[in-house]
């Protein structure tokens, strides 16, 4: 009995070759939403990002695209394209058979609760800022509940109604680039000297930091979405499309439109008066006009209520999977209520922080990944042993150091879970 693999494991299933399809029908279009999604690209310009001009945030973005992709989604997808299995199954070698049911699934779940206070706080802003006699708290909790109720109801009513709502924000994001890319050309970084502005150094950082904190557990659902695809080339082009590109795209759409906002005089004027702001979701109303700001702005925030209810399904599904005895409606809905209140009391709000604080849970997970990913020999193997000490420790250390108040935490963290857990495996490596 006691070499009984646990009933995730023992029940577990690989992905067929049939039902596997190109990366352009799965990885890359499910990662580009993702990335559409508002709260990720109006965040983009914030941090004093223009102060030293449009180049280098442009730069710093392409780069960090690049590290995402590199080090935070190839291995897991290539152990889910290998193994046919996703995220929890796939990563159970790092945490041990019993382990596994704790770490990463369970942990995934759990962070979900955050994406979900983020989602709705900036959703149910927007809303309320397009229509002023709506309480923020009130719409926060119709919100919150709405999501949490659907996303119980299953992955087939959340796919109801998002079909195409991802296509909202890339048309509005159209929309404002083709209306301020007149003024690229003549925008001048001296206009936000003072409490925005900030040095290179300190932009390269806050963008590193920014995409891969926000990127860290889709990096690691990447043994998910890579379960999906035929071979290593699906892997890699979904990739490069649906991630390096979806990033530099609306990211850098982000950049270039609040850039040339600020470079029409009269534009730029109206806007420094009431406060310089560099979020484009604030920038619209300026550029658009007030009718049609608060027509996007609730366009924008009915785009981002599937993501919502997709974060439901993801901690329903992880909690089934670590905790079979518990009813998922109950685990969930408290978690909904914790979510709820974490956006209700503005925490939420600091985006920057929440998915500094997701970055450093994840990001040591994907660099051990990428170690055992390395150590297999590029297989992957099944969990051997009920608790790995090695993917432990690793992510003990990694997050201790993504927490700490360092420069490119998120990606410290990844480091150090990689080396931990690369030298731990070199000196007392399973036998399977």
């Amino acid at each position: 009995m006691e070499n009984r693999l646990p009933s995730y494991l023992e029940n577990a299933e690989p992905r067929p070759a049939s039902a596997r399809a190109p990366w352009y029908k799965n990885i890359a279009p499910a990662y580009a939403g993702i990335f559409l999604w508002f709260v990720f690209w109006q965040g983009i310009p914030a941090g004093g990002s223009l102060s030293a001009g449009l180049a280098l945030p442009l730069i710093a973005l392409a780069a960090s695209a690049a590290a995402a992709c590199a080090l935070f989604y190839l291995a897991p997808a290539a152990f889910g394209m290998k193994s046919g299995f996703g995220l929890t199954v796939a990563g159970s070698p790092l945490f041990g058979r019993k382990g596994g049911l704790a770490m990463p699934g369970l942990l995934m779940g759990l962070l979900q609760f955050g994406w979900l206070a983020v989602n709705i706080y900036f959703a149910s802003k927007l809303v309320c800022e397009a229509f002023g006699f709506i309480p923020l708290w009130a719409m926060i909790a119709i919100e919150g509940a709405a999501a949490t109720f659907i996303g119980l109801k299953g992955i087939k009513y959340v796919a109801g109604v998002s079909t195409f709502l991802p296509l909202i924000p890339l048309a509005i994001l159209a929309v404002l680039a083709a209306r301020t890319m007149g003024g690229v050309q003549n925008f001048d970084a001296s206009v936000f000297e003072g409490a925005q502005s900030a040095s290179p150094f300190d932009i390269c950082n806050y963008i590193a930091c920014y995409v891969a904190g926000f990127f860290a557990t889709a990096g690691a659902a990447g043994a998910d979405f890579g379960s999906n695809a035929r071979n290593m080339s699906d892997v890699r082009r979904g990739g490069f499309a649906g991630i390096f590109m979806a990033i530099v795209l609306t990211g850098g759409a982000a950049l270039l439109i609040v850039a040339g906002a600020y470079g029409d005089p009269e534009t730029a004027k109206a806007m420094i008066a009431n406060g310089t702001p560099t979020d484009p979701t604030n920038v619209m109303n300026y550029v658009a006009g007030g009718g049609a700001g608060k027509i996007m702005m609730t366009l924008l925030a009915i785009s981002a209520f599937p993501s919502a209810c997709f974060a439901s399904v993801i901690a329903a599904g992880a909690f089934k999977t670590a905790m079979p005895k518990t009813n998922p409606t109950l685990s969930v809905s408290i978690g909904g209520a914790a979510a709820t209140a974490l956006a209700l009391s503005g925490a939420a709000g600091e985006a920057a922080a929440v998915f500094s604080f997701i970055g450093a849970s994840f990001a040591p997970i994907v660099g051990a990944m990428c170690a055992e990913y390395v150590v297999a020999g590029g297989k992957w193997l099944p969990a051997g042993e009920n608790f790995n000490r090695s993917g432990w420790l690793a992510w003990a250390v990694g997050f201790a150091v993504g927490v700490s108040p360092i420069p490119f935490a998120p990606i410290a963290a990844w480091g150090a879970g990689f080396a931990v857990y690369f030298v731990s495996e070199k000196i007392s490596r399973r036998k399977i």
